[in-house]
């Protein structure tokens, strides 16, 4: 098998945007191993992916210690594939890792500890063969840990130089607040906030993108296409190989009502006028929102992650649609 050889252009096909008032600079489109990547994955498939997306000038690849399944094993997979193809590149990539879910048993495999934290960005660095993380995030608040002591890990995981940068994830308004703080004081470069943020699912909107706007803090939104309801893939129901339809996936079926679909449906039709598919369309809503660095995207295969690149041909909305899609979605 031929050594894998990167686009040279890769760089002219791809905007980058700063992350808040940091130095770094993230690709429009980012790509995340949540799904896909896991040990029940063909391997095949998923290097393609990432392949493809460094190939397109997608540099940053986002983690979290429970990646699979089973948990760990999508951290395994890409430590393997840098370090048969991307070992010459990692100066040019951004890596972003978390830790904050159930990862071990006993009373220090998950929330927010110091215990935790270090512990498990040890064990991510382990199956990534990397020295060191771009940025690691507190991937959920644990409101029985102490904030000053989650903030702490963060910041002795940055000193230690096993992490350039630190993040949250799934924290509301008044965590972040608190935790920008926190971290002000501690000198530790806290740059981006990790929620979840889509056309039906604007929670966001009611502060936490005002205090990331406000504070000069990078915003990366997952689950931009609500694990795949925002695109026409279950307008008839349930394929076998969808998210809904996997047993390892988070989606279920129930989640996909008819006032769901019926959304959807009003959505998608918004889209084709709009000479997009409604996947498109939502991801360019995301980016044409000046406080978003960067949207986070899953792939099941190379076609997927090339069509959602084309969302970035048009990111602009008219007053009137912006007005539309808030009467469907609100």
């Amino acid at each position: 098998m031929s050594k894998y050889k990167p686009n040279k252009d890769r760089y002219d096909l791809m905007e980058y945007r700063r992350c808040g008032s940091s130095g770094i600079l993230l690709p429009e489109i980012s790509l995340g191993l949540w799904h896909n990547f896991g040990g029940v994955d063909n391997p095949n498939v998923y290097k393609e992916i990432l392949h493809f997306a460094f190939d397109e000038g997608i540099t940053h690849f986002d983690l979290a210690n429970n990646y699979g399944p089973p948990p760990g094993s999508a951290e395994e997979n890409f430590g393997k594939i840098i370090k048969k193809s991307f070992k010459s590149y990692r100066d040019q990539l951004i890596i972003s890792t978390k830790a904050g879910y159930r990862m071990w048993d006993g009373p220090y495999g998950e929330w927010g500890s110091k215990k935790y934290l270090i512990a498990s960005l040890d064990q991510s660095l382990k199956r990534m063969n990397l020295d060191y993380v771009d940025i690691f995030y507190s991937h959920r608040f644990d409101a029985d840990t102490p904030l000053e002591e989650t903030m702490e890990a963060l910041d002795l995981i940055v000193r230690q130089g096993k992490a350039l940068y630190a993040g949250v994830s799934n924290y509301g308004p008044q965590q972040t607040r608190e935790a920008i703080q926190i971290l002000q004081r501690k000198g530790t470069p806290f740059i981006i906030h990790q929620p979840r943020y889509n056309l039906l699912d604007r929670e966001p909107e009611n502060g936490l993108l005002e205090i990331l706007e406000n504070e000069k803090i990078g915003c990366i939104p997952y689950s931009p296409l609500a694990q795949g309801i925002l695109s026409n893939k279950y307008l008839t129901g349930v394929p076998e190989n969808s998210r809904a339809g996997n047993p390892h996936g988070f989606l279920q079926t129930s989640q996909i009502t008819a006032e769901v679909l019926d959304k959807v449906k009003a959505l998608q039709t918004m889209a084709e006028n709009r000479g997009q598919t409604l996947a498109q369309m939502a991801v360019a809503w995301l980016l044409s929102k000046p406080v978003i660095t960067t949207v986070l995207v899953g792939a099941k295969n190379k076609q997927q992650l090339k069509d959602i690149l084309l969302s970035r041909e048009n990111i602009v909305f008219s007053k009137g649609e912006l007005k539309q899609i808030d009467k469907i979605t609100k």
